[in-house]
């Protein structure tokens, strides 16, 4: 592999020919260009990877819509080695919510047309026999949803980006993915639970056996297996309650360290309604109650072991206790609270 200087001017000069290529309408000459892309990316070094990530992304509205997918990717690629998220991610969602837009209709035609199994996209365009029955947009939409997921889920693991992303722009997302999931099957898991990512946000913890509650802050946790290790490393592990406490691998793979290492379940996290909050769902679960995510520890009733770790390998996972609840604030926050169901 070549990691000289020419090899660094040949990304930004094929960056260079496919805006050229795109911006002329010349599908001959973008392809070429896009094949350099692909050539040089692992050569080039940070300085061109950041260079390239905005000018392509600004260019994502002027490709067509059959590679618009793949630059996104690529786009991303960019991000994960140092390009300006924040810069790129507007496009990106852009993009996404089009391709959003898109699949929704093709989910409606492919029902209006006799329904069936959902064909599976595959690289390259889609199955002419698709197109004809639901049309080209809404084809590439179905065919193309998977690289904008990939794409956008580069953007949002960066705080920058989510921090910025707006609840408004957040729900209209959401509320475009719920549907193509329903109608389709197919469940996008990667983009919803990075679209439902919390950061800075309070949540109280209340240990029913102890009566003692705790108030804490929680950042970057993708799902609640990688909140039930480090809710366990902050109050046992921290010397609040008793319990199992998980080494510091178990919780460093769920902060920032690549990685998984078997743990077990210290608790069993319930919503104030008794209802069971369960690891394989997102902190997004918890209920607010006045304003704060409340949730009730109780012991686990039976032995669990998963994989520690980070569902989004390249997010940052943060928990910190901020303070112990006094025993009156406590007691009156677990008299709001059912016993799990």
């Amino acid at each position: 592999m070549i990691f000289g200087n020419k090899g660094r001017k040949r990304l930004r000069d094929a960056v260079t020919a496919f805006e050229a290529a795109v911006r002329d309408r010349d599908g001959d000459r973008s392809t070429q260009a896009f094949q350099e892309i692909h050539r040089y990316f692992d050569q080039a070094g940070d300085e061109e990877i950041a260079d390239a990530g905005p000018r392509l992304a600004a260019l994502l509205a002027e490709v067509p819509a059959g590679p618009r997918g793949v630059i996104a990717v690529v786009v991303g690629a960019c991000v994960e080695r140092g390009a300006d998220a924040r810069g790129c991610a507007p496009y990106v969602f852009d993009g996404l919510a089009g391709t959003l837009a898109d699949a929704g209709a093709f989910c409606e035609r492919w029902a209006q047309t006799g329904g069936g199994d959902f064909p599976a996209p595959e690289p390259g365009d889609p199955d002419p026999a698709v197109v004809e029955r639901v049309g080209w947009e809404a084809a590439q939409g179905w065919w193309t949803l998977p690289q904008w997921e990939m794409a956008s889920v580069a953007m949002l693991s960066r705080p920058e980006v989510r921090t910025s992303l707006g609840d408004p722009l957040r729900t209209r997302l959401l509320e475009a993915l719920r549907p193509v999931e329903e109608a389709s099957g197919h469940v996008f898991k990667c983009l919803a639970y990075a679209l439902l990512v919390l950061d800075d946000e309070p949540l109280v913890a209340l240990h029913r056996p102890t009566g003692t509650g705790y108030a804490l802050r929680m950042s970057g946790i993708g799902d609640n297996f990688q909140l039930h290790t480090l809710l366990a490393d902050a109050l046992v592990g921290g010397g609040h309650l008793p319990g199992h406490a998980p080494s510091a691998q178990e919780v460093a793979v769920c902060r920032d360290q690549p990685g998984q290492v078997l743990t077990k379940g210290s608790f069993n996290l319930v919503a104030p309604d008794g209802e069971w909050v369960w690891n394989e769902g997102t902190p997004s679960d918890i209920p607010v109650v006045d304003g704060v995510r409340l949730l009730v520890l109780d012991p686990p009733p039976y032995e669990r072991s998963w994989p520690a770790g980070r569902f989004f390998p390249n997010m940052t996972g943060d928990l910190v206790l901020e303070r112990v609840l006094g025993t009156e604030e406590a007691g009156r926050l677990l008299s709001l609270c059912k016993p799990a169901g």
